[in-house]
């Protein structure tokens, strides 16, 4: 897969593009990942990307023009265009697994109060990671391509693994124990030891069902977004 980041922070994404499975995968050319800066695409002599809003208001908002430009510039032909906002729908493992299957994407960092509602008119889908704000989008774009990543066969080692993780199927994971069997009077459950893989299997589909009712009934109820169902959006409509 090929990753397009526009950003105005590009030093933001060093370390996490050269750490762990990503760092490996993109020395492995196996994900190619390509930092743009935004300014690059101003045409004032303080490459100014950012203005005061019509109608009033705090703060600044991202300025059309360089915006437009930089994505007709970077985006591969056919690749997905993708802008983080608190305004977006909301990110899921199933937004990740139909992003994974897309050749290439482009990720646009938003900044400051918002950005001109244009931007519309040049991009596919606007994404949320939470419901919460950040200063910008740069922690947004780095964990959607830590969770889109790890889908592309040959970024993780033990690809079956992916199939019993949380959101998997709808649940969240079952809990996982390690060596040693007892700490501090801490038991590993009985189960796990007794080397019936029948019975292991249904307490973890029993734990992973558990968890998923206690911490995230949203799941269960369905007034959540489901884990395996995200279709993709509508192309937006071009402004006149």
């Amino acid at each position: 897969m090929r990753i397009e980041v526009l950003t105005i922070f590009p030093e933001y994404f060093s370390g996490v593009l050269s750490t762990s499975l990503l760092g490996k995968a993109v020395a492995r050319g196996t994900l190619e990942v390509h930092l743009h800066q935004l300014r690059d695409w101003t045409t004032d002599k303080h490459r100014t990307v950012d203005d005061t809003p019509y109608g009033g208001g705090h703060g600044m908002v991202m300025k059309i023009e360089p915006l437009a430009l930089a994505l007709e510039a970077i985006s591969p032909p056919g690749a997905h265009r993708v802008l983080f906002s608190a305004r977006g729908h909301r990110f899921t493992q199933g937004v990740a697994h139909r992003l994974a299957g897309l050749p290439s994407l482009v990720l646009v960092c938003g900044r400051y109060e918002g950005v001109d509602e244009r931007i519309g008119s040049f991009i596919d889908e606007q994404l949320c990671i939470g419901d919460y704000v950040l200063s910008g989008g740069e922690a947004a774009a780095a964990v959607v391509i830590e969770a889109v990543s790890r889908l592309i066969p040959g970024v993780i080692g033990n690809e079956g693994s992916l199939h019993e993780e949380s959101f998997a199927a709808g649940l969240l994971e079952y809990p996982q124990y390690t060596r040693p069997e007892v700490f501090r009077e801490l038991r590993v459950p009985d189960v796990l030891l007794s080397g019936n893989h029948a019975e292991i299997a249904r307490w973890r589909r029993a734990q992973a069902e558990a968890a998923t009712t206690e911490r995230r009934p949203d799941m269960r109820t369905g007034t959540g977004a489901p884990a395996d169902s995200a279709p993709a959006p509508a192309k937006p409509k071009k402004h006149e």
